[in-house]
């Protein structure tokens, strides 16, 4: 069978429906006709030869040659987009669309501080940020091509990487969060680990620097376990303040803890948090080159 033309908007169409988990939500986003994105996917299977989704009731799933059609063509719709890009810049700058992937602790700082500042000079572009759990589900979401940029959090510089290039934008160093300041050794410094004996641990998930950084308290401080593992995040200054435990945050936390009238103290660990904004290393959006350049400018010296 000769192979036909595939076309750049089949392949939008293609990966509406795999984002978007069907025809119908695919053409509400698309702003197009169902019939529109159904006639576009049975264009494409016929042009490469193969079904590209199966149906199980109501839901669509992807074939082997679905899956393997998912990469191939986020790259082919990130070339098209900078080429686009290359071309109409300075309108881009005016307008357009940036995806972010995110942790939840780096939502709230930096990139709060970054949306900002980049929102100052190109007040036109939207900003959308999409939630990742672990430092691997951002840098998943880089390379399936989900998002451009992406905000990672590791503890210590970031590890040299082929595919991946990294702007580190804060270092964070870990703070503990308490109901009271009798929850925290005597004083007002920094906590060395081996104090908080005993201590009862609000957590966050593991693969996370948090954790880690959790990790050398539960190491080092006799007795002390952890109370709470949560993966919800926006749930740890809650439990502190129902008196469940302490919390080993990051200290961008400090902000929100303090006017809740929490106790913060800074925890004494060598290590801290770096927080880096990464990008493929093939060329970007000049949005994302922007919001970079954006980002290193207003970082703190």
């Amino acid at each position: 069978m000769e192979r036909q033309d595939v076309d750049a908007r089949q392949l939008a169409y293609f990966l509406a429906v795999v984002d978007h988990g069907g025809v119908q939500r695919a053409a509400e986003e698309l702003f197009v006709a169902q019939p529109s994105v159904s006639q576009a996917i049975k264009k494409l299977e016929r042009g490469l030869g193969a079904p590209l989704f199966q149906r199980h009731g109501r839901h669509l799933v992807l074939t082997a040659a679905g899956e393997a059609l998912v990469g191939p063509a986020r790259q082919v719709t990130r070339w098209l987009a900078a080429a686009a890009d290359s071309v109409e810049a300075v309108r881009l700058l005016r307008a357009g669309r940036l995806t972010i992937a995110s942790m939840p602790s780096q939502a709230v700082s930096p990139l709060t501080e970054l949306i900002a500042g980049f929102r100052r000079r190109y007040p036109g572009v939207q900003v959308s940020v999409r939630a990742a759990d672990r430092p691997a589900d951002v840098v998943a979401a880089l390379r399936t091509g989900a998002a451009e940029l992406g905000l990672i959090a590791t503890l210590g510089p970031p590890d040299p990487d082929l595919e991946l290039v990294h702007h580190v934008v804060d270092v964070q160093p870990f703070v503990l969060v308490a109901l009271n300041a009798a929850d925290l050794p005597a004083g007002t410094g920094p906590v060395r680990p081996e104090l908080l004996a005993d201590a009862r641990l609000i957590v966050g998930q593991p693969g996370t620097g948090m954790r880690r950084a959790a990790d050398r308290v539960l190491a080092t401080a006799p007795g002390a376990l952890i109370a709470i593992e949560m993966e919800h995040r926006e749930a740890l200054l809650p439990l502190v303040l129902a008196g469940v435990g302490v919390a080993v945050v990051a200290a961008s936390w400090r902000r929100l803890a303090e006017p809740m009238g929490l106790v913060v103290r800074d925890l004494a660990l060598e290590e801290a948090l770096h927080v880096s904004l990464a990008h493929r290393i093939e060329p970007v959006s000049t949005l994302a080159r922007a919001f970079v350049e954006a980002g290193l400018e207003d970082r703190p010296a």
